[in-house]
């Protein structure tokens, strides 16, 4: 039940009825009109635009638009006032019983209340994280990954085919390195004294690897040329790597559909149909750059190289996909990996990057659009930096990474449920200070405490009742003002999943939580003056019966809503 939407159909169809009986003109473009919370709560339950944004295609006062609306609506049960304000936006105010629905919808819908159909199994393809295999995920990698994991879930709520996909950069020179750190700690299994040359990776997470090696090679590479153990030692520790990754995102609660080798696309034709592919295009072409911004003649050689004519997709610059002396840029293998995406039928892409990556978006947005003639859009989100704090001071954790902090250092210091919701109380592409002494106070402040304490004491309430043996009722009885406004909040929660999901910006959940359990505390501390407020009222069945309904519509809206950031909800506070 979204009973936004369920207003504004009702506008929508008033509207066409004004258009039938001549009060407006035909042809009218209902697109921008909404219904939605006015700014101040005073106003009403819900604002329409209508009359404002008729106006001058109808050629009639907004007022007088407004005003003939408002006649019409008040026919209708569910509105008990309409009234039009400044200029011509039209104030609802509903009948209670809405709101008694709302909270019984809630209830019979269970954790499926506010999904939505609006996706309609449009598939799309969502790739997060895709960091290189060459060591454990640092807190960067952290926030990309709450934020696609919980973005993918956002989308799958309001309808969407989703698929979590890692693009595991498996096929450039990193890898190689990887090789030659860890034959390093091979050969420090073997109690040889290891040379970590500048360079190379220095974290002792890839000691391990090094005793893998031993038990899985003996002493058979020991002292031999790298031709020998390069692509083998490569090899191994890459997959070592990966199930350091898979088990670091699995403390985080992600699970990945899909893990694509980059590598996969070299050697097997793939870069080559897809380059062939904007080549039959006329996209492709061999040519000279314009020296990079900061360089003089004197430092700059031109060479021809084989580039892609991305400026005609919305480029800055045309970009190389061959050099000179015939290999591959890194821009190469990104087009082949995205006409893949394509070529597996997905309708939608969105990849979130770190803030570092910010100087690809436009590049593979063109691409993107050549290879699908701008029928897949991308999304490309930028997640921005984590600084850590303690008590306010900056925060320097033991690097077991060697040069940085990993997700697991914050996933085990506060657990991965107040890591999830705290990387979202922020827009992606804003930086998040994380204070892990702030993160894990009891107080109003910290929005993962104050959610979790308006579930656990749902929960609390809900045992007792059941101790006691006392029945519920899906049918609530609203009579407080502070019972109508929690209510109200619950009525907002599919509209809010609509919007975004459509937007892509999973943190407007979190911030919804918050103030629904704003409104839930409120009114658990107005029933501590005033009895007939409470939820369990022991003598008395079938007060609890009605009232307890209230706060089991809250605790399913809660519940949905930690789902979808990849939260557990608390089942009490300790």
């Amino acid at each position: 039940m979204n009973i936004f939407a369920d207003i504004r159909r009702l506008v929508i169809e008033t509207l066409d009825a004004m258009v039938a009986d001549g009060e407006l003109p035909g042809g009218l473009d209902y697109g921008n009109v909404t219904v939605e919370p006015p700014r101040d709560a005073s106003h009403g339950d819900m604002a329409t635009n209508a009359a404002m944004v008729l106006a001058k295609p109808a050629g009639q006062p907004p007022r007088d638009i407004a005003a003939a609306l408002a006649a019409r609506l008040k026919t209708d049960a569910r509105i008990a006032v309409a009234d039009v304000a400044g200029p011509g936006f039209l104030n609802l105010i509903l009948d209670g019983a809405v709101w008694h629905d709302v909270v019984s919808e809630a209830i019979d819908a269970g954790r499926g209340f506010g999904h939505s159909g609006l996706g309609a199994h449009v598939k799309v393809n969502v790739e997060f994280v895709s960091a290189n295999p060459t060591g454990p995920l640092h807190v960067g990698h952290t926030r990309g990954a709450v934020f696609g994991d919980a973005l993918a879930s956002l989308l799958e709520a309001a309808g969407y085919d989703v698929t979590r996909e890692y693009y595991i950069n498996d096929g450039g020179a990193q890898v190689d390195v990887l090789a030659r750190s860890a034959y390093e700690r091979y050969r420090e299994a073997h109690g040889l004294e290891p040379e970590i040359s500048e360079g190379l990776y220095p974290g002792d997470y890839l000691v391990p690897v090094g005793e893998a090696l031993k038990d899985a090679y003996g002493d058979k590479l020991i002292d031999q040329p790298e031709e020998v153990w390069l692509e083998e030692v490569r090899e191994f520790a890459t997959a070592r790597m990966m199930d350091m990754i898979r088990a670091d995102l699995a403390a985080l609660g992600v699970e990945m559909d899909v893990y694509f080798s980059e590598k996969s696309l070299y050697g097997t034709g793939r870069i080559e149909r897809a380059l062939h592919v904007l080549q039959d295009k006329g996209l492709i072409y061999e040519g000279i750059l314009e020296p990079p911004k900061g360089k003089t003649p004197e430092d700059w050689e031109p060479r021809e190289q084989t580039l892609f004519r991305s400026t005609d997709h919305g480029d800055d610059v045309d970009r190389p996909v061959k050099k000179s002396d015939g290999s591959w840029t890194y821009f190469a293998p990104d087009i082949a990996y995205h006409y893949d995406k394509i070529s597996r039928g997905f309708d939608e892409l969105i990849n979130v990057f770190g803030a570092d990556h910010g100087g690809y978006v436009k590049r593979l947005q063109a691409a993107v659009s050549a290879l699908s003639d701008g029928s897949v859009p991308v999304d490309i989100k930028l997640t921005q930096l984590v600084r850590l704090f303690k008590n306010g001071e900056p925060f320097k954790m033991s690097k077991r990474a060697g040069t940085f902090i990993t997700l697991r250092d914050v996933v085990d210091e506060v657990g991965p449920d107040v890591v999830r919701f705290h990387m979202l109380t922020r827009k992606n592409d804003a930086p998040l200070d994380f204070d892990f002494t702030r993160v894990t106070e009891q107080s109003k402040d910290n929005p993962v405490f104050y959610v979790q304490y308006a579930h656990a004491r749902i929960r609390s309430v809900m045992r007792k009742a059941e101790d006691l043996g006392l029945p519920y009722s899906d049918h609530p009885v609203l009579e407080d003002a502070a019972e109508y406004a929690v209510a109200r909040k619950i009525a907002e929660w599919p509209r809010l999943v609509e919007i975004a999901a459509r937007n892509h910006e999973p943190h407007r959940v979190a911030f919804y939580l918050y103030e629904l359990a704003s409104e839930f505390h409120a009114l658990w501390n107005k029933g501590n003056d005033t009895p007939a407020l409470r939820f369990v009222h022991e003598g008395d069945p079938e007060a609890t019966a009605v009232k307890i309904a209230l706060p089991r519509a809250v605790s399913v809206v809660i519940s949905a809503g930690l789902g979808i950031l990849g939260v557990t909800p608390a089942e009490e506070m300790r």
